[in-house]
């Protein structure tokens, strides 16, 4: 079993739309679970205070590190992966989805305020991951994002295997137009070739315009592909 593990200032939305579809159902086979733990049950003053200003100047405020350390050790085993979620991390994307669900326990830090105290990270060997040049109010969205990504790569939460073999950047390129019925609708026509039923032709066609799609819209993950 996948277990996923969240540490937060915000425990009540979650599991939300996680414990839907798919993924509630995986949930009820054992497939995965969510554990949230409340940064703030760590905290050691009557106020239960999690954050304070930071040295040297500036706006905002900071998670305390000895809160956010004592989270940690009180709920992790050694060895155990521990991604925070920030701008400064490295860019979240499908090859690093496919390598978390391999896991068997992730831990996910959702930053709150400015962020999180750097000693916390360095201490206690934490990934830094960022799912896009954005900024976000808290790391709670992202970690909906990441999981998302995650989860339906983990055998037995998606029901067909091909349907996630055939997605966006799974061979390097964006995916190709997709057709259902009705065959003509508002006057646009289904392409001939996906009504041909040969499957070579379907395949070349389907090739070239994920092909032509990542060279418009997508220029990096073009070259990327060339080179491979």
């Amino acid at each position: 079993m996948f277990l996923a593990r969240v540490f937060t200032l915000y425990p009540e939305i979650f599991p939300g739309p996680l414990n839907k579809g798919l993924y509630g159902k995986a949930m009820s086979e054992n497939i995965w679970d969510l554990k949230t733990i409340n940064i703030r049950d760590y905290t050691t003053d009557k106020h239960k205070t999690v954050d304070d200003t930071p040295y040297g100047g500036g706006s905002g405020m900071l998670i305390k590190p000895d809160v956010l350390g004592s989270s940690l050790d009180k709920n992790l085993k050694t060895g155990e992966k521990i991604i925070y979620f920030s701008p400064k991390g490295k860019l979240f994307n499908q090859s690093i989805a496919k390598k978390i669900s391999k896991l068997s326990v992730i831990n996910l830090i959702c930053g709150s305020f400015e962020g999180v105290d750097q000693r916390v990270i360095d201490s206690r060997n934490i990934e830094e991951v960022s799912i896009g040049d954005f900024v976000l109010s808290g790391g709670e969205t992202a970690v909906f994002i990441f999981l998302d990504a995650v989860l339906r790569l983990i055998p037995g939460v998606v029901g067909n295997n091909y349907s996630i073999e055939e997605e966006s950047f799974e061979n390097g390129l964006l995916e190709y137009p997709q057709y259902t019925k009705p065959q003509i609708w508002e006057k646009k026509s289904v392409p001939e070739v996906l009504l041909s039923g040969d499957h070579a032709k379907i395949k070349d066609w389907r090739l070239s315009q994920s092909e032509a799609i990542t060279r418009d819209r997508r220029p990096d993950l073009w070259q990327k592909y060339k080179k491979d």
